[in-house]
């Protein structure tokens, strides 16, 4: 700010240095030999600058006088320059730091946004939020944020003292101002909105773009590389056909508003010579005032494409304003609890559950218990209800009527951490990430010891193929663990659950995908690791399940059977049927 305010100083204390210049290379010096005192006001400042090259003129001769003036007008030039540059100097940790902060609050409104939020989204269009709309605001926003505090600096100075010269001839100026306003918002009135809607576009290209790398495979197995390849060009093209009327509407701002200074400086010349003929304009005040004048006129074309600028940017400011003002129903009490106990009891209640009020309900009335050290198993046909309550329990989703709770209380008295804490869960598609094996098994216990992650290594059946790859631990297992097989990966995930050591072990389907080599591999992991362990079972395989404590049999969102292995078999119920079909 102190910077751009000098910048814009030094710009209008070069419009009255240029009239000394003049003055004497028309020979039209009117000589102040009367000591004069500078005052802090136009005329004060004009009186005091005439008294000083009359001195000039006076000790030295014209050709001096005007070598002390081109210096002084150099001098002054240097310093705005070298304002100018420390004003862009200083603001770039400022733009840059402005982009790092918005991508790291996008980032972590991510982490924090509930499950339900990324059913209605595209991960596309977010991953596009992170990088053209925050990249568009840091381009079309805070590169103009010099431009604007430091235009209309200069635009008040050199009215200022145009004002000063000649009130009329200052008139135009603001018939050009008024009607550059007028046709400059009118032009841009609309380009808010369809840059609003070109980042839309946009994010249907990114979102289009991974979904075809994550699912290449099948594209290529299905031959469908001609529907993509349409569905992508139809997309870019529509994109490519905004992208024009935006871009041509932003950049008539510069030619037409420098189109229209220019058509007022030849009213301005016309007018102000005929003022000079008939002697009531000095030839270099007049020089002076049209210098001024054009020293509004670049502020003004430079202001009016920064508010082009701003209009695209404020879109894609928006788009990035949406995700992160997106509410999040998943909130603790103001007091929350810790879970005490690492043994616990959970009782779900009366529980029922909808996704949203325009949908049909999920569960409906379920009701059961989890003891300590118990094995539940959850049965049923996909879509029955069964990965919901899992959801429920590690309050990913807030259930609709009802409660869950540990140890008699409603786990949305309890800290949301000690929740997620309380469980380990071990899914059917073993999620891992584009890093280390070692970082994978140690996620969410950074700080574990090698010694540990080697133990819960050996347990998940894990360390020995680990130790067989290329780093060992150390060895990366790449984009969604295209280096290891299925089998490999999910002893891994096993292995990240042991480390957690949670009260709670949750095995969604972690069998279900595999060979039958990995899955014996798997399952005797599993038996090492449910020892001691309070573990509930999602399984389609029901060999896996034989000896559980409870079975509960799902179907579309309710309990239709609860039991052990041998009283379910022996009723003629919905267990009994999966039991046969299997055994078929």
């Amino acid at each position: 700010m102190i910077c751009n305010l000098l910048v814009a100083m030094f710009t209008v204390v070069s419009i009255p240095a240029i009239i000394p210049f003049f003055e004497i290379l028309f020979d039209q010096v009117e000589l102040v030999t009367d000591q004069v005192a500078p005052e802090f006001s136009i005329s004060g400042i004009v009186l005091w600058a005439k008294y000083q090259y009359s001195r000039l003129i006076i000790e030295f001769d014209k050709q001096t006088a005007l070598l002390y003036i081109c210096s002084f007008i150099v001098l002054i030039f240097f310093f705005k320059n070298l304002f100018r540059y420390l004003s862009l100097a200083f603001l770039v940790p400022v733009r840059n730091g402005i982009v790092r902060d918005v991508r790291l609050k996008l980032y972590e409104k991510v982490l924090d946004l509930p499950m339900a939020y990324y059913s209605k989204e595209r991960k596309g269009d977010l991953i596009a939020r992170f990088s053209t709309d925050v990249q568009e605001i840091e381009h079309s926003i805070l590169n103009v944020i010099e431009v604007l505090v430091k235009s209309p600096l200069i635009i008040l100075g050199s009215i200022g003292f145009m004002l000063y010269v000649s009130p009329t001839l200052t008139l135009f100026v603001f018939v050009l101002i008024l009607f550059t306003v007028v046709i400059i918002g009118g032009i841009s009135r609309t380009l808010k909105k369809r840059s609003l809607e070109a980042q839309t576009k946009l994010g249907g290209i990114i979102s289009t773009t991974e979904e075809t790398i994550s699912g290449l495979k099948i594209i290529k197995s299905f031959g469908a590389e001609s529907y993509f390849s349409q569905l992508f060009s139809s997309q870019n093209n529509a994109f490519r056909n905004l992208l024009n009327r935006i871009l041509w509407r932003r950049d008539l701002s510069s030619p037409l508003s420098e189109f229209l200074g220019v058509a007022t400086v030849a009213v301005l010349l016309w007018y102000g010579s005929n003022r000079v003929f008939a002697g009531d304009l000095e030839p270099g005040t007049f020089f002076a005032f049209i210098f001024a004048f054009f020293n509004v006129i670049e502020p003004a074309k430079s202001f009016s494409k920064a508010y082009y600028d701003v209009q695209k940017g404020l879109a894609a400011a928006e788009r990035v304003d949406q995700v992160l003002q997106e509410p999040n129903p998943i909130t603790e009490i103001s007091n929350p609890l810790p879970i005490q106990s690492q043994q616990s009891e959970v009782v779900f209640r009366n529980v029922c559950f909808t996704y949203s009020s325009a949908e049909q309900s999920v569960l409906h009335d379920i009701n059961f218990r989890i003891g300590a050290g118990q094995v539940i198993a959850l049965v049923g046909a996909s879509g029955s209800g069964k990965t919901t309550i899992i959801d429920l329990l590690n309050r990913f989703y807030d259930v609709t009527t009802g409660t869950i709770e540990i140890n008699g209380i409603d786990i949305r008295r309890y800290f949301l951490k000690d929740i997620r804490k309380f469980s380990a869960i071990v899914s059917q598609d073993p999620i891992v990430f584009n890093d280390t094996i070692h970082n994978n098994i140690t996620l969410g216990r950074e700080g574990a010891k090698m010694e540990d992650v080697i133990r819960a290594a050996k347990v998940a059946q894990a360390h020995d193929f680990i130790e067989n790859t290329e780093h060992g631990y150390q060895t990366f297992v790449g984009d969604r663990g295209v280096r290891l097989s299925g089998g490999q990966l999910q002893r891994i995930t096993l292995a990240r659950a042991v480390l957690k050591d949670a009260p709670l072990l949750i095995l969604d389907e972690a069998t279900s995908a595999l060979d039958s080599e990995s899955e014996r591999a798997v399952q005797q992991a599993l038996g090492e690791i449910v020892r001691d362990k309070t573990v509930v079972i999602i399984a389609h395989r029901l060999s896996t399940i034989q000896h559980a404590d409870e079975i509960i049999v799902l179907k579309d969102g309710r309990i239709i059977e609860r039991g052990k292995h041998e009283d379910l078999v022996s009723h003629n119920g919905e267990y009994k049927k999966f039991v046969q079909l299997q055994a078929f």
